[in-house]
């Protein structure tokens, strides 16, 4: 039997309004490999068109853009093809709306979390943040993605675009894995981490990323560019930078492109990788305007031989407090220690900053630290907005996630750098005051009772009596051991599972000697993160699971505490 329209009535329909010159993008496969998938798409008058995919294995990406708009229904049979995403948008101003989901399976659905207010993707897994920077006006925000389930796989580029960098629109998938990789979820490679800037030679961006292929050989990880005058879509990608430097003693770890002006006025490029002496932070420049070509070998601009780091990954540099032309402006080296350890508290994969000065070929370090004390702020990739320098990470880690651990990804809060002196802060951006929807307490707190929290997403701000004085936050979590502390070893994020006390303790958490006065403190599904003194420390945790905080208690002894407020968050 069929439906009035001509559909099958053992088919699944989806049925869509659609805006003239609406695109659609969709994913599909097919069931077995005997038969092709398809996805017909009919309007009042049946069936107009149809797209297929014979690959059982990969969805398979297809593009149809319907003219005439209106309501349209997907349909497929089942039982012959697999949807993974379909999404539609209207070119002409899908950087103002975004786009519109209107299918996702169980395997890659978001998680439903009304009040929560960090970046996710709208579906499938999310990791290290690319390209990050303000372009068209507006900030942009790319993304290594996967789209057909939550966990890691393939790379491509997500994209989303932001007006305070709190509240995003989501936009089309940027990049795709070469051909080759999307045959099969095989874990292989794809479009890997990289960077983006404005284009000096017409509208637009320019980006850059590394292309992995697992088995290729003598050159797993090459580097890509490529173009997009809409802001939303990429052309074709090129290869600019086919082999690792001769002579270095490099493993294939050659990665993770971030380009930016050098105080001499060229590009400049840094790579991630590893020698025999450690994990290194490699140099590039080019004299061509258009940083599409050219680009030579300057040498190890940084080695890193603490922790028994392997590779260094998503390094940055930036101005932190002057034009990058002037010779006594102070610059920010950002890196991740890949399978580092600090064998004293147990904590991976450490994020660090150093400051230091940059004369174009080499950084002078004047002095470092950990750029987060809780780890769970990896990749982290800054820009200079305007004069601001503002950054963002990867809420994880990749010491208890990887390729077969499905959890919710997500980014950190947008956070700014600033020097103040010899003092490096980074707060969380000043557009997160604007996510305080009620107050809570400004009362019960500071006198130790316990504040029920709603919807677990808070801001919790307190203030003590003396720098250093000794608390500790607690928090009501259904699975999860979690409270913040600050005693005489420093301040300190506590976590452990609660089913689980027969386990060896995980690593400690710990800022040393942090000797902390005033603390600012955000809950989400999924996160904590701290922020003490305006930023001079900070430290997030990922919290396993959807389940929000259900309520905190602060205790101290009398007359520690001089104040504290709670708000509820929601964007």
């Amino acid at each position: 039997m069929m439906t009035a329209t001509g559909i099958p009535d053992h088919y699944r329909a989806i049925e869509v309004e659609l805006p003239v010159n609406a695109v659609l993008h969709l994913w599909l496969k097919a069931v077995t490999p005997e038969e092709p998938g398809a996805v017909s798409l009919y309007s009042v008058n049946g069936k107009f068109g149809e797209v297929q995919a014979s690959n059982a294995e990969e969805n398979s990406f297809r593009i149809y853009q319907v003219f005439g708009g209106g309501t349209v229904t997907l349909a497929y049979d089942m039982a012959v093809t697999s949807l993974s995403v379909a999404y539609w948008f209207t070119p002409s101003d899908v950087l103002e709306t975004g786009i519109t989901v209107i299918h996702t399976n169980q395997s890659n659905e978001p998680p439903d979390l009304p009040y929560g207010y960090h970046f996710r993707p709208p579906f499938g897994w999310m990791n290290d943040p690319n390209g990050f920077g303000r372009f068209g006006g507006r900030p942009h925000l790319f993304y290594q993605h996967y789209s057909h389930g939550r966990i890691w796989n393939n790379m491509h580029w997500g994209h989303a675009v932001s007006s305070d960098y709190l509240r995003w629109r989501h936009l089309p998938v940027f990049l795709f894995p070469s051909e080759e990789l999307t045959v099969r979820p095989d874990k292989r490679g794809g479009a890997f981490s990289g960077s983006a800037i404005a284009r000096t030679d017409g509208p637009g961006i320019r980006v850059f990323f590394t292309e992995k292929i697992a088995e290729r050989m003598p050159e797993q990880e090459i580097q890509l560019t490529a173009t997009s005058t809409d802001l939303f879509s990429a052309g074709a990608a090129e290869v600019f930078l086919p082999r690792r430097p001769d002579g270095e003693g490099l493993t294939f770890d050659f990665r993770d492109p971030y380009v930016f002006r050098g105080p001499d006025g060229l590009w400049k490029m840094l790579l991630g990788s590893q020698s025999g002496t450690g994990g290194v932070v490699l140099l590039y420049q080019t004299e061509d305007n258009t940083a599409a070509a050219g680009w030579a070998y300057v040498g190890k601009l940084y080695t890193e031989t603490r922790y028994q780091t392997s590779a260094l990954e998503c390094p940055c540099l930036l101005p932190m407090d002057g034009d990058y032309r002037d010779p006594a402006t102070r610059w920010a080296l950002i890196y991740g220690l890949m399978n580092g350890e600090d064998k004293e508290t147990g904590r991976h994969n450490l994020t660090m900053i150093d400051i230091g000065w940059f004369d174009g070929r080499s950084f002078a370090k004047s002095f470092g630290r950990e750029l987060d004390f809780g780890t769970d702020n990896y990749a982290f990739q800054a820009f200079v907005d305007g004069n601001t320098p503002v950054g963002i990470g990867w809420l994880g880690n990749w010491a208890d996630t990887g390729p077969t651990v499905d959890f919710p990804s997500a980014m950190t809060l947008p956070r700014t750098l600033v020097l103040e002196g010899d003092t490096l802060l980074t707060p969380p951006i000043g557009a997160a005051e604007s996510l305080r929807a009620r107050m809570l307490d400004r009362t019960r707190l500071a006198s130790g009772q316990l504040i029920e929290l709603p919807n677990g997403a808070a801001e919790i701000t307190f203030e003590l009596s003396e720098a250093g004085g000794a608390f500790r936050l607690e928090f009501d979590h259904p699975d999860i051991r979690l409270a913040v502390a600050q005693h005489e070893e420093g301040l300190e994020i506590l976590y452990g599972y609660l089913d689980r006390p027969e386990e060896p303790p995980g690593p400690r958490y710990l800022a040393k000697a942090a000797g902390a006065r005033r603390l600012r403190v955000f809950l989400d599904y999924g996160s904590l993160e701290v922020f003490a003194d305006g930023g001079r420390v900070a430290g997030t945790k990922r919290i396993a699971g959807f389940e929000p905080v259900r309520a905190a208690r602060l205790v101290a002894e009398p007359g520690v505490v001089v104040n504290a407020t709670v708000w509820s968050l929601r964007l």
